[in-house]
């Protein structure tokens, strides 16, 4: 009689067991993540990234082990056409791409074959205060040098805020810049700045340059001639934001639209395709980990900003970007000098 109870009882656990199983750390124990950098190595995406991959890996069910690699090459571009075309669509390939490469397919920017609204964003591990830096020791320092003589920058390709943002402080504001092209990521520019080659880089570079270069702001070894912004960062008291000098309301959507990619500095997705209830888990995990008190602890040890932005939010962003009237996403398109480099 013990016997025929017992059978039942350990046949109902066992239903009991498997129904309270977790798929997705089913599917992900065991596992590598490859997490695919579109920029190089020793730059502030690397940073970011290696600080950050410990915590993801640590609240994704499963705990998967995150293998960071870079895949720099053509502004960013590259390594999202991996993401959207090559890249495993199952959940374990993730990306962290340049925040300016989502809107190049808007700009029609030559070889950015991939829609951003189709790709799971994961969320964005900050937002950033656009700049331009300079080389003190170049003796461009102040808005005022930009207009009135050459200012040299580094560019890592079309498409990227290193090449856009300084056309469109050409085109829309006169600043004679000029930039030189096909570095292969950022730090390769600081490297640049600091031999002499460049004057300097803009973008959303403040994070960038407190994770690898932390002695630059605080030894004034680089100045801010200017915000790349819609209203001064308290950082930078003395820093003109370009809202500053614009005289109209066309400009002012312009430049909006141009900025959207600050919003979103160091965003994380998962190819096309992927089931979505991995994805859910994974932006479950990405909101942990950012919250994470050891995560915050090391962001604080390794000089890195941080602000947690949703996936949902990063999806609005694009959204918003993407509604633009036609005539306000052309006129940005010529202001970053990108015409030339539309698909035929």
């Amino acid at each position: 009689m013990r016997y025929g109870i017992a059978a039942p009882l350990a046949a109902l656990a066992l239903v009991s067991g498997t129904a309270s199983a977790d798929p997705i750390a089913d599917f992900y124990k065991g596992r590598n993540i490859n997490w695919i950098l579109s920029a190089g190595a020793g730059g502030g995406y690397a940073t970011y990234a290696h600080a950050f991959a410990p915590f993801l890996s640590a609240h994704i069910p499963g705990k998967p082990h995150i293998v960071v690699q870079s895949m720099p090459g053509a502004g960013g571009i590259r390594a999202m056409l991996f993401l959207n075309a090559v890249a495993p669509k199952d959940g374990t390939t993730i990306g962290l791409v340049h925040s300016s490469v989502p809107f190049a397919p808007l700009y029609g920017t030559r070889g950015a074959n991939f829609d951003p609204r189709q790709m799971n964003w994961i969320g964005s591990i900050t937002s950033a205060s656009g700049i331009c830096v300079s080389w003190v020791k170049s003796g461009i320092t102040r808005w005022e040098h930009m207009l009135e003589r050459e200012f040299i920058v580094g560019g890592t390709g079309a498409g990227s805020q290193m090449e856009t943002m300084p056309a469109m402080l050409k085109h829309l504001f006169g600043a004679k810049v000029k930039i030189v092209s096909g570095y292969k990521g950022g730090n390769d520019v600081y490297l640049a700045m600091e031999r002499g080659e460049v004057h300097g880089r803009c973008g959303g570079l403040v994070s960038s340059i407190k994770a690898t270069r932390p002695d630059w702001f605080p030894e004034k070894k680089i100045a801010v001639p200017v915000q790349i912004a819609l209203q001064r960062d308290p950082e930078f008291p003395d820093s003109p934001s370009l809202t500053e000098f614009v005289k109209d309301q066309r400009t002012r959507h312009i430049l909006e639209l141009m900025l959207s990619p600050f919003e979103m500095d160091r965003p994380i997705l998962t190819p096309p395709g992927v089931p979505p209830e991995r994805v859910a888990a994974l932006r479950k995990a990405f909101s942990a980990a950012m919250r994470d008190p050891g995560f915050i602890a090391e962001a604080k040890k390794q000089n890195i900003e941080i602000k947690e932005i949703s996936g949902e939010h990063v999806a609005e962003i694009l959204r918003r970007a993407y509604a633009m009237p036609p005539e306000v996403i052309k006129a940005a398109n010529e202001a970053m000098s990108l015409t030339g480099m539309s698909q035929q």
